[in-house]
């Protein structure tokens, strides 16, 4: 073998370590949907922290917090925009058995008021043009105390009266309010602060009956949301047993499964289809508990950023995040949810907005394509293939056809896609292979340089950045002939929309 032949060797032998391509058979069952979001699904918070609220040496919130937030700059009011319109989860936590002071009022909320649907609204704190209230409790208030024979434990009924003073106030502000949330992290064992179970149905059946007083017509009236905190299957089963009929519209609870945002393992976390999968016991235990329970309802992550205290340093605000993320989207609609907020839209390391600038982070540009682009109506997806491709269908969002998310979390695979199409509601053999005749709608998402921790992401190649009127960027998708393989490239997430795929779950 010559000098040329060897060098030749080296090289072609380089680039099979380096990257290789695996052939992926994925089936469709399109002849029935599976679950159903809402139209709406994509939701976001904003939360109170203040500038000194610090983690692990680091204050990630800035002025982003909602006492400080800046409501009229045109980056924040034009993102908002973009999703025509945006659910926003407003509050924070209050679970502290402290009485705040609200010293400022906070104003000007219009760029999210001009939305068609207003708010997922907490009662912690809100977006308002709200009354100077020196002492605002929500939740521990007069009749609330704390137990004198268990610690953390908060017995007593709750003090609804600042509650419909807000609510007469927002009515009188003409606001439209999406919904009331009551509580924050005090199910279970609670954060700092924790209600029982029965306790807890009774102050749900308290704001239900408020909520149908304050808005009389069933059209107009907010939904009622609870518990608002992490999954405790014997705490659940008892609040939703107490509850009563038609009294909760969301059942709520929080994701912060990857940890504190100090853990150096975070970045491997996101990237491994193993770690991923098992927070889904959570989601389908909630789903599960609503079908016996509360079937009238649905099941709803009112708030998740994935790591804990502001997120993850150097990761939270990075390409990587979205492997987690846009992986949680389409597993909680797998599993019945209807509402999926991420914490946060600004402020944290973990904002869908940089804290100073906001201007978008990857994520933000991952959840307007989802809300783009997947419909409501979800799909049942599998694939035999390597773990670390994730696949996940929907209905499309404007009809007709299918779209598609690909998540590849591989650094070294690439995949190329073939589709199959399963109409057997016996289950069996997938009875044909899908072949487009039509061009495919494709969005490949791809970090600058291939560094993954780069909070630049390129779409079909091109770098997403703000035009110089600070305009979102347009979002176009690349045409490909629908005969051909989808190709996922390594480290990369693409949405896909099939036009001329038939499935009668989307007729």
């Amino acid at each position: 073998m010559n000098f040329k032949s060897i060098t030749f060797f080296v090289v072609f032998l380089s680039c099979l370590l380096v990257s290789k391509a695996e052939k992926v058979e994925v089936v469709v069952e399109g002849a029935t949907p599976i679950a159903q979001t809402d139209e709406d699904f994509i939701c976001v918070t904003l939360d109170w922290w203040p500038t000194n609220k610090c983690d692990y040496d680091q204050c990630p919130w800035g002025q982003a917090g909602l006492f400080n937030l800046d409501l009229k700059n045109k980056i924040l009011e034009k993102a908002v925009k973009a999703f025509h319109p945006l659910r926003i989860r407003v509050g924070g936590s209050l679970q502290d058995q402290v009485v705040y002071n609200v010293r400022n009022n906070i104003e000007n909320c219009q760029p999210f008021q001009k939305q068609d649907k207003g708010f997922l609204f907490g009662f912690s704190i809100g977006c308002l043009d709200m009354k100077r209230w020196d002492e605002l409790n929500e939740f521990f208030n007069q009749t609330r105390k704390e137990s004198e024979t268990e610690k953390n434990l908060w017995v007593g009924d709750w003090y609804s009266h600042n509650a419909r003073d807000l609510m007469s106030y927002t009515i009188s502000k003409g606001y439209k309010i999406d919904s009331y949330e009551l509580g924050n992290e005090l199910c279970g064992v609670g954060v700092s602060a924790r209600i029982e179970a029965k306790q807890y149905a009774k102050d749900m059946a308290a704001l239900k009956n408020l909520v149908k007083e304050m808005y009389p017509n069933p059209k107009t009236q907010p939904k009622v949301l609870g518990p608002g905190g992490f999954y405790d299957k014997k705490w659940f089963d008892t609040f939703l047993d107490a509850s009563g009929h038609d009294v909760i519209d969301g059942v709520t609870h929080h994701i912060y499964n990857l940890g504190p945002g100090n853990n150096p393992d975070v970045v491997r976390r996101v990237q491994d289809p193993f770690f991923l999968t098992q927070i889904a016991q959570t989601f389908k235990d909630v789903s599960n508990a609503i079908v016996k329970f509360a079937p009238w309802s649905g099941a709803w992550v009112s708030e998740s950023g994935g790591a804990y205290n502001s997120g993850g340093q150097l990761v939270s605000y990075t390409f990587a995040f979205g492997f987690w993320y846009l992986d949680q989207l389409g597993m909680t609609s797998v599993y019945s949810h209807k509402v999926y907020c991420r914490q946060a839209l600004t402020g944290g390391n973990y904002a869908l907005l940089n804290t100073t600038t906001f201007v978008p982070n990857p994520d933000y540009y991952g959840a307007l394509l989802w809300h783009r682009v997947m419909g409501s109506k979800v799909l049942s997806v599998t694939h035999k293939g390597s773990p670390y491709l994730r696949v996940y269908s929907h209905c499309a969002k404007k009809e007709p056809g299918v779209s598609f998310v690909f998540i590849n979390l591989s650094k070294n695979t690439s995949f190329d896609v073939d589709l199959f199409h399963d109409l057997n509601l016996n289950g069996g053999s997938p009875n044909f292979e899908f072949k487009g005749h039509k061009k495919r709608e494709e969005y490949h998402l791809t970090p600058k340089d291939g560094n993954i921790l780069s909070s630049i992401v390129l779409l079909n190649g091109t770098p997403l950045e703000l035009s110089d009127s600070l305009e979102i960027p347009e979002l176009k998708p690349k045409l490909v002939d629908g005969l051909k393989p989808i190709s996922i490239a390594a480290h990369s997430i693409a949405f896909v929309t099939i036009r001329d795929f038939n499935a009668p779950a989307c007729s």
